[in-house]
């Protein structure tokens, strides 16, 4: 249990000791449930860009990425054309891969011709219950949820939302809670 008790004296989860960025990140919104279209179409873009870099590039982008989308307003980003995505590949404040940037644009475009609000449609995939993690390597990487989550949404013309990243999501807003055992937001 020692790995969870923080610099600061903080029992948190592991990977929340690391920088103090992370350790910001875990205390205030690791986990903490979050509602809203804008607030939760920003997570599913963050979590799509992370994909195959580490969490933490994203996380000191985050600024960068809200003056370039928009502050994640997916109405104004569906309306992205050509010139937006070249003003965003030079766009150093932000993860510069062109496939990322067209899937963020996409899924603004997806959201507007939902059916059902985002935040509805998010979290109707939040298991009923969870059984709580002992250690990080107890925190599975995909569920039966996040498969699901990540089928419904291609279905609904989202892209670049596999089932990791789906759970990754689901974990970011609350959806699930895997802070694990001795963590003092497992309480």
């Amino acid at each position: 249990m020692s790995e969870l008790i923080g610099a600061d004296g903080v029992s948190r989860c592991s990977w929340g000791n690391s920088t103090p960025d992370y350790a910001e990140y875990h205390d205030k919104e690791w986990g903490v449930p979050l509602h809203g279209q804008d607030e939760l179409y920003e997570r599913l873009c963050l979590e799509s860009f992370q994909s195959g870099l580490s969490w933490i590039t994203i996380l000191r982008k985050r600024e960068g990425f809200r003056k370039a989308f928009e502050q994640f307003k997916p109405a104004k980003v569906a309306k992205f054309g050509d010139a937006d995505v070249e003003r965003l590949m030079q766009d150093a404040s932000i993860v510069r891969n062109r496939a990322k940037i067209l899937a963020a644009i996409k899924n603004a475009q997806a959201i507007a011709s939902l059916d059902t609000p985002l935040d509805d449609l998010l979290w109707s995939f939040a298991p009923a219950s969870q059984r709580r993690p002992r250690t990080m390597a107890d925190v599975p990487a995909i569920t039966d949820e996040s498969k699901a989550m990540a089928k419904e949404l291609k279905k609904r013309g989202f892209v670049f939302l596999g089932p990791t990243t789906c759970y990754a999501l689901m974990q970011a807003t609350g959806m699930v809670d895997d802070h694990v055992k001795g963590c003092f937001r497992a309480a």
